[in-house]
């Protein structure tokens, strides 16, 4: 996205994140019983997990729309308790239900947000965490979430493979995140594939730069990559960073 994001690009959200639901789907759809119930990259959750937690984000998100719509306040979830006890009790469906699921569940979440009218893009909703935020932060929330458990699924799909699109805006949105918080490290970020910088702390100067691929000062930051394949100036161990 080459503007800042804000309700006019609602259209183009919707359609990438139809693209990542799909990407995701295409992976999970190859998954034996079995290799559903394996690990994935998030200690403790199995695959089951990981696919149920994005079914059920996309309930929650969706109960965020409907407050959009509505102007009724709708909880995305009725508690975290809750939240985690459903995805627990998912977790452990055959491969062919969990597809199921996140596909219906998908398209329910993107239906709705289709029929959005304008004005609603604008109303303010919370998530279960967090300060309020106007609706259509709800669609980038979303894709970062589909994206991101993807990697998470440990089914081939690596950081690497993110859309370059997706790595920008994802880099902005945890600098600056990060910026916010008085524990991070003052760093410049170089993505040496677009030749972008990105600063945490640091007004357009900083004394440590950390370079490498987009995707994987995404995945470092997120705590999904070592950062083994990152270079330090000046040379040396990376920076601490909080985790997210």
């Amino acid at each position: 996205m080459s503007q800042p994001a804000g309700p006019h690009l609602v259209g183009p959200l919707i359609s990438q994140i139809d693209e990542a639901t799909g990407r995701v789907s295409q992976s999970a759809a190859a998954l034996s019983d079995e290799q559903a119930a394996g690990p994935s990259l998030l200690p403790g959750w199995s695959r089951g997990h990981v696919l149920t937690h994005l079914a059920r984000n996309a309930d929650g998100l969706r109960n965020l729309l409907i407050w959009a719509r509505t102007g009724e306040e709708t909880p995305q979830y009725a508690s975290l308790q809750a939240r985690d006890e459903e995805i627990e009790a998912g977790a452990s469906r055959p491969a062919d239900e969990l597809v199921a699921d996140l596909a219906s569940s998908a398209e329910a979440f993107t239906d709705l947000a289709s029929q959005l009218p304008d004005e609603a893009w604008l109303v303010e909703v919370r998530m279960l965490r967090g300060p309020a935020m106007p609706a259509w932060s709800v669609l980038s929330q979303r894709l970062f979430e589909v994206e991101v458990h993807h990697v998470d699924l440990d089914a081939g799909y690596r950081p690497a493979d993110w859309p370059g699109e997706f790595v920008t805006e994802g880099l902005y949105r945890i600098a600056g995140r990060l910026t916010q918080n008085p524990d991070a490290p003052s760093v410049v970020l170089n993505d040496a594939q677009t030749g972008r910088q990105y600063f945490i702390h640091a007004d357009g100067a900083s004394d440590l730069a950390v370079t490498g691929p987009g995707g994987t000062l995404l995945a470092w930051l997120l705590g999904r990559d070592d950062g083994a394949a990152l270079s330090t100036d000046p040379a040396g161990p990376l920076p601490s960073v909080p985790a997210y």
